[in-house]
């Protein structure tokens, strides 16, 4: 029974966190769904400038004039929610860790979400009017380019994650060479081999276009670069082995 009591205690811990962080999306969905029409106006506007005159956006489903900004709202208010649902996580799990390592979580949190809303930026600033822009401009003769609004949905939050992702480079070559699993010399010297991954996760992340797809992998090269020069700043290190509850312990 005593050993059973410290897991009991940590399931509803975590049982308290997830609810936190499913709260906090809750009240965020609550306190901008009103203005679901405006915000997939908004989304959808990098399309909308790119159509001709007569083009416009559809709704093949009867429902889809509800669902598709009901599920835009719904998405956006995670993404929104997404600095608290990590302090949730973070909350959690800080007690077990050691000390560098707290040093070294709370500035990769903060980093993490900035480049997912980076990715985020990016993809609906830089690459969406491009990539908007060539495929109503290569419609043949005789077609009128009319776009369902679930599709449209369904296509920038595919690439909403995959760039929100793809931005994630520095933090994740940061975490393989503090935690020993590689060094900034033996990356670098796989250079060749990781522009060519980087080419093909752009191919599978993202729409089978070669724009969208460079301008994807243009960008998650320049982060490993990045990743490479902040991971210099970190080694894996050997000292405050004991997590710090249990120095306050002892």
């Amino acid at each position: 029974m005593s050993q059973q009591q410290p897991l009991i205690s940590h399931l509803l811990e975590l049982r308290n966190k997830l609810l936190k962080a499913i709260g906090s999306v809750l009240l965020v969905f609550i306190s901008i769904v009103y203005w679901a029409n405006d915000i997939y106006h908004y989304i959808a506007l990098p399309l909308m400038r790119s159509l001709p005159e007569t083009g416009s956006m559809i709704a093949t489903d009867v429902a889809a004039p509800f669902f598709a900004p009901f599920k835009l709202t719904l998405v956006l208010a995670f993404f929104i929610a997404i600095p608290y649902v990590l302090y949730q996580i973070w909350s959690f799990v800080a007690p077990g860790l050691y000390k560098h390592e707290k040093r070294l979580v709370v500035p990769l949190l903060t980093s993490s979400t900035l480049l997912f809303y980076l990715g985020i930026a990016f993809a609906y600033y830089i690459v969406f009017p491009v990539v908007f822009g060539f495929f109503t401009s290569v419609a043949p003769e005789g077609v009128q380019v009319a776009t369902d609004i679930s599709s449209y949905l369904s296509f920038i939050l595919k690439l909403f994650f995959a760039f929100g992702l793809a931005f994630e480079i520095p933090v994740a070559v940061v975490l393989l060479c503090w935690a020993g699993v590689t060094t900034p010399d033996e990356l670098r010297a796989k250079r060749p081999y990781i522009v060519v991954g980087a080419f093909v996760i752009g191919m599978l992340l993202t729409p089978p276009d070669i724009i969208s797809q460079t301008m994807l992998a243009i960008p998650m090269l320049l982060l490993f670069e990045g990743g490479l020069i902040a991971a210099r700043f970190y080694s894996k290190k050997e000292e405050d082995d004991v997590p710090e509850n249990e120095h306050a312990d002892s």
